[in-house]
């Protein structure tokens, strides 16, 4: 899933200033479950940008809404009116949804609460980890399942780079080195032989290099 963290508090109350009043949009989808952006997380910042304002001596209209996506256009219908008597709206959403607002809302003011992170899983309560970087070329059935693309500080596709000391990558001795999991997973699995092919230089356009990706399946469109 998609992994964000709200924006400091102060950054909100500066992209806000002098604005009257405001919408704080959570959403249910990816953000809610990290923690970051569902109905709670609404609330919270909602009562964090008037108590902020009203410390500050100013007065604010803060309303809350929370949508079960921010991501598809059915879901956005209520906002392309509603959302022009707000001095601006602040997506909850990872930046997906900022953006398909924007778009999709032409007179809306559309404004980040959350900083996006990475593609990750949630390990234990309150922890996440990068698993996946959406890079468009998949090599996880030569690799044991395991992404040398986000899971490698280097993105090293042919091996470690030579640094990594006890299975610990030489960025840092808390981070395990992907390619010693690599190899102890094709070993335990006795696909060791997979370790033997080279693969050539990685064509990074899948990644996005070549503008905005986009993906059309004809069988569903309507």
């Amino acid at each position: 899933m998609i992994i964000a963290e709200r924006k400091p508090m102060q950054e909100i109350l500066g992209m806000t200033a002098g604005m009257k009043k405001v919408l704080v949009l959570g959403c249910r989808g990816c953000v809610a479950v990290c923690s970051a952006g569902g109905d709670k997380e609404v609330s919270i910042l909602s009562s964090a940008l008037r108590l902020g304002r009203k410390m500050s001596g100013e007065k604010i209209e803060v309303l809350e809404e929370t949508y079960v996506r921010q991501c598809d256009p059915e879901y956005l219908e209520p906002l392309r009116e509603s959302g022009k008597d707000y001095d601006a709206v602040i997506s909850m959403a990872c930046g997906v949804g900022v953006n398909f607002i924007a778009d999709c809302c032409r007179g809306v003011r559309v404004l980040p609460g959350v900083n996006t992170t990475f593609y990750g899983a949630n390990l234990s309560s309150g922890e996440w980890k990068e698993m996946c970087a959406g890079c468009g070329s998949c090599v996880l059935h030569l690799t044991g399942g395991l992404c040398p693309v986000a899971r490698c500080a280097k993105s090293l596709s042919n091996g470690p780079c030579g640094g990594s000391v006890g299975g610990k990558c030489e960025i840092n001795p808390d981070v395990p080195c992907v390619w010693q999991g690599i190899y102890d997973k094709l070993t335990y699995l006795r696909q060791e032989q997979n370790l033997r092919e080279i693969t050539p230089i990685r064509d990074w356009r899948p990644a996005g290099h070549g503008g905005p990706r986009r993906r059309i399946r004809e069988d569903l469109l309507s």
